[in-house]
């Protein structure tokens, strides 16, 4: 009955894509009458990794790069703590959050003007969404080349966590590596009016810190990308085993402008996107309407999220393996939520333009009752709720991570089945960057999304696979995080990784003095403060520590800190089967 539903669930969600709903909440809450102070903020899935409260005195919406100057002026003036909020916070870590419930919140949701298009370049504020940014530039016959698949994030956003959508070829896929120009509002002493726009351009060392920033050097007001003539893309989904997974993934980006792969390890099936650039005058209108970021009825979050807590509290690991073939079955009958002509998908390949190809997230769409339909991951209804490992590997080391994580699936055949249900491991290519903070090489990113628990004393299902492939990523092989995902264990040591390090450091002591765009949470990310790790009962549940003793897992539940199975020097909280008094386990 519950892959029945769940197979049900999925119908639906294709059949309501015209089912408008409520965009998403204000990440800002004020509780007083002014509606601009005593303020909570959260991010859009309603929790940050440690379930803290992030709070404000006061929050400002400025409407101009002179009011936001007025906002910093006034914020260092009285040497308060500040940071930027987004219009739709999708940042997982807390890059948001001020220390206790001081401060000033500055939220970039009015910035949100396109300035100008000058040949082939296009400067606009920074609260401008990639929906935005990417239709406008279509109006003027122009292309952002990559960028994420949401629609959902801000240009200031992107560039704050280095986002990216999927490319080796040209500059790559990372967005801030195509930006020439920046403005940008950092603090200044009383003879400067306590607040200061530095504009920024290529060639200037200093953009390669404000190009991903993490938000803690000022507030970016505008951005100036370089832009290409407008294109035609050819997609197709090609679904194989995954046996040569590991070594297609060296050569495949390299034959596909846009290539990435959807794997589905439980099932040793990988989704192999052959996606490639086209002449403008190609035949064809297809038009992608991703099923995951689709308006949702809410009685069916309801109903996925329900089945999956009871497979959980069941450890009815064949209930979600069951369920993962249909979704995966489902998606590739109707190609991801790609469509020939705008409505229905007939079959590949899907030619289009490119910037009805590159994102979706048509759940953004227009006003109605958010309990009737929402986001999948609204808060305000019970629906999705989920953890994400992001990190990005090497390409020369990818291989034999891939490898291990096959091992670690012959161990344990139905452990990564939960997988499934969230569209698999996303793995998308991302290039060397000459941000300070952005990629170190040419490397694949991971995206792993999976089942994230109420109860953050609560251990999931094989809690100690993910963990182990969430440790054998970073520390065995070195991967980079995802700054605006992850969990705090993929941090920890991360900034001893990147060879420039001490550069940004430089400029944030040069820009922000008095560290006012700082909290402790990222100094402890930059290596500036101990406590990333925070040892507790429990805290490896939720990825605040990596356990070394039973406590930080659940050993009331029988989950107790062991080795990795592969990855032995891992430290994972491992379901264990308790000893009976004669020796035999129960």
């Amino acid at each position: 009955m519950k892959q029945i539903s769940h197979l049900t669930t999925i119908l639906i969600l294709i059949i309501t894509r015209a089912v408008l709903c409520t965009p998403p909440d204000d990440p800002i809450h004020c509780a007083s009458p002014d509606k601009n102070s005593n303020c909570t903020i959260t991010n859009s899935y309603g929790a940050f990794p440690d379930r803290s409260t992030c709070r404000a005195a006061r929050a400002v919406y400025p409407t101009s790069e002179a009011e936001l100057i007025s906002a910093v002026a006034n914020a260092t003036m009285a040497g308060a703590h500040m940071k930027v909020g987004t219009r739709f916070s999708h940042s997982i870590p807390k890059l948001v959050c001020l220390d206790g419930q001081d401060g000033v919140v500055i939220s970039t949701k009015y910035l949100d003007r396109v300035v100008k298009v000058d040949g082939m370049t296009m400067t606009v504020e920074s609260g401008v969404t990639l929906r935005q940014l990417i239709d406008e530039a279509a109006k003027a016959e122009l292309a952002l080349p990559y960028a994420p698949y949401w629609w959902g994030l801000t240009v200031g956003g992107m560039m704050g966590t280095g986002a990216h959508g999927s490319s080796l070829w040209g500059k790559g896929s990372q967005v801030h590596d195509h930006v020439v120009g920046l403005r940008i509002v950092t603090p200044a002493g009383a003879g400067e009016g306590y607040a200061k726009v530095r504009t920024l351009e290529s060639g200037n060392p200093e953009m390669d810190a404000a190009k991903v920033s993490l938000g803690v050097i000022g507030v970016i007001t505008q951005v100036t990308l370089k832009l290409q003539p407008l294109f035609k893309r050819s997609v197709t989904y090609v679904m194989k085993n995954d046996s040569n997974l590991g070594d297609d993934v060296i050569s495949f980006g390299r034959k596909h402008e846009f290539a990435d792969f959807s794997w589905f390890p439980s099932q040793k099936l990988v989704a192999y996107r052959i996606d490639n650039r086209l002449d403008i005058n190609a035949s064809g209108n297809g038009r992608n309407d991703f099923l995951g970021f689709r308006s949702t009825p809410s009685l069916i979050l309801l109903t996925l999220r329900t089945s999956e807590e009871a497979q959980e509290s069941l450890a009815d690991a064949e209930g979600k393996c069951i369920n993962g073939i249909l979704t995966t079955s489902t998606l590739k009958a109707v190609g991801f939520g790609l469509t020939n002509n705008g409505i229905l998908f007939s079959g590949y390949p899907i030619i289009g333009y490119h910037n009805r190809i590159q994102a979706s997230g048509t759940c953004l769409d227009s006003p109605n009752d958010f309990k009737i339909t929402s986001c999948p991951w609204d808060h305000r209804v019970k629906g999705l709720f989920y953890h994400q490992t992001t990190f990005s590997i090497a390409l020369s080391k990818v291989k034999s991570f891939i490898d291990d994580v096959q091992k670690l699936v012959a161990y344990e055949p139905k452990s990564l089945c939960g997988l499934d249900l969230y569209n698999g491991i996303l793995m998308r290519y991302v290039t060397a960057s000459s941000a300070y903070l952005g990629k170190q090489g040419d490397a694949l990113d991971f995206d792993i999304t999976y089942y994230r628990s109420n109860d953050p004393m609560s251990p999931r299902m094989f809690e100690d696979i993910l963990e182990e492939i969430e440790q054998m990523a970073v520390f065995k092989y070195g991967a980079l995080p995802h700054w605006g995902k992850n969990r705090n264990v993929a941090f920890i040591g991360a900034i001893s990784k990147y060879k420039n390090a001490d550069e940004f450091l430089r400029v944030k002591a040069k820009y922000d003095p008095m560290g006012l765009f700082s909290s402790e949470w990222t100094d402890q990310i930059l290596g500036l403060r101990d406590g990333l790790s925070v040892e507790s009962e429990g805290c490896a549940l939720e990825g605040l520590c990596v356990c070394s003793q039973d406590i930080h897992c659940a050993p009331k539940k029988g989950y107790l800190c062991r080795p990795g199975k592969v990855y032995e020097k891992a430290r994972v909280c491992a379901k264990v089967k308790r000893l009976l008094g004669d020796g035999v386990r129960a």
